[in-house]
């Protein structure tokens, strides 16, 4: 197959409103990271996606809309919470995990009875959905278990050959994937950290939201995904990643006692020039906002430079740096030493 790259303007934007409707897959921007595209009501459409990343069937896909009135069939209900979580942050990187409704594919949810649903807010998957009516289920667009392409060069890396079409509109300005809160149970839950955070949450529901453990652990054997990223090694690159926790006074001890051909630092920003291996910085420290920017187009560099193990900087468990330290974690197989 051959896959295009093309240019946003209207008649790409035609194209891959098309595409879409005849059950084809489009890989595109988001304000997160580059999706790719089926439409969320066709099984057989959807089957393509997991084919073309190379992904198990039993991780759920988020569905991507464009206005509350493409909920219904979506969804068999919207829950109160919903409501305010979508007046605070609608269009926008969050989704909500909300009971399933009679339309949208069985393959997409994973056999679930419920859906995640977000409304994104980058301006050509919105100019897509309305093209095309469709609500497209969308995970990111790279292979399985490499981390997220956030342009579309990293994306027609993984997926050349794989898909007809790849719509480049630049870089992601978030730059990793959407939070993901459950509002179904009697507490919201977040299953999935993101830009969005619990306590930027709390404050629209007034209420706590309870963080899922397998944020930051492992699921237990038998435990189903009830999100994308709660399953499986992510996001990771070749090399073995390793997360240093402790301060910067520490971290360049340690990386001083363990220098060897092929390895690497994974550090904050001005931190570098200060260690003894070659590095590359991905973000301010205290910084989840930069850090959640830079991280994957970080991880794919140490790729590019063959980095065979990497030592990494932790960033912080709190705001958007939870984001940041799930995918991180998961990078590293749960790899973390305490110094």
């Amino acid at each position: 197959m051959n896959t295009q790259v093309l240019p946003v303007n209207d008649q790409s934007i035609a194209l891959a409103a098309e595409l879409l409707q005849k059950g084809e897959l489009v890989a595109l921007p988001t304000e997160t990271v580059y999706g790719i595209a089926a439409d969320a009501r066709n099984g057989e459409a959807v089957k393509r996606i997991f084919e073309a990343k190379g992904r198990p069937q039993d991780n759920p896909l988020i569905v991507h809309i464009y206005g509350m009135e493409m909920l219904k069939g979506i969804v068999s209900e919207v829950p109160a919470r919903a409501y305010k979580l979508a007046e605070a942050f609608w269009p926008g990187p969050l989704t909500m995990v909300m009971p399933r409704g009679a339309e949208v594919s069985d393959v997409t949810c994973a056999g679930l009875d419920t859906v995640g649903v977000r409304m994104p807010s980058h301006p050509v998957v919105q100019a897509v959905i309305k093209a095309s009516g469709v609500a497209f289920a969308a995970p990111s667009a790279n292979l399985s278990g490499k981390p997220s392409p956030t342009n579309a060069q990293d994306t027609l890396v993984d997926m050349d050959g794989r898909l007809p079409l790849i719509l480049d509109g630049g870089e992601s300005a978030v730059g990793v994937e959407s939070t993901v809160v459950a509002v179904t149970g009697e507490h919201p839950m977040l299953l999935r950290p993101g830009y969005v955070t619990k306590e930027q949450m709390e404050a629209v529901l007034g209420e706590e939201v309870l963080v899922s453990p397998a944020i930051l652990e492992k699921l237990k054997d038998g435990e189903v995904a009830r999100s994308p990223g709660m399953k499986y090694k992510h996001y990771a690159p070749k090399a073995q990643v390793t997360i240093l926790r402790g301060d910067f006074a520490k971290y360049k001890a340690y990386v001083e006692q363990h220098t060897a051909p092929g390895v690497w630092a994974l550090c904050f920003d001005d931190e570098g020039a200060q260690l003894p291996v070659p590095f590359i910085e991905y973000g301010k420290n205290h910084d989840g906002v930069t850090q959640a920017h830079h991280l994957f187009t970080a991880l794919r560099d140490l790729d590019k430079h063959g980095a065979e193990t990497v030592y990494a900087r932790c960033p912080e468990q709190d705001g958007v740096s939870m984001a940041v330290y799930n995918r991180l974690i998961r990078a590293a197989a749960f790899r973390v030493v305490e110094l």
